[in-house]
């Protein structure tokens, strides 16, 4: 009952090799980390047009000049 049988051992085996086998879990952790960059590139995009559309004191013209002209 204790003891693992040859099937566990071949399971087992076949498990690992899949996980670790050609160099998996380095294109993972390459996909991973360009996940990642990708998050905090976005954010830090994110911030910028937030401090670049909200800065207090300004307004945004809801009309072009032109088309203030051509209203009356």
């Amino acid at each position: 009952m204790g003891s693992f049988s040859i099937w566990h051992i071949l399971i087992v085996a076949i498990v690992v090799i899949l996980l670790f086998g050609r160099g998996k879990i380095s294109d993972l952790m390459g996909d991973v980390a360009k996940g990642i960059k990708s998050f905090k590139k976005g954010l830090s995009e994110d911030d910028d047009t937030k401090a670049v559309d909200h800065k207090p004191g300004m307004t945004m013209p809801t009309q072009k000049a032109e088309d203030q002209t051509k209203v009356g």
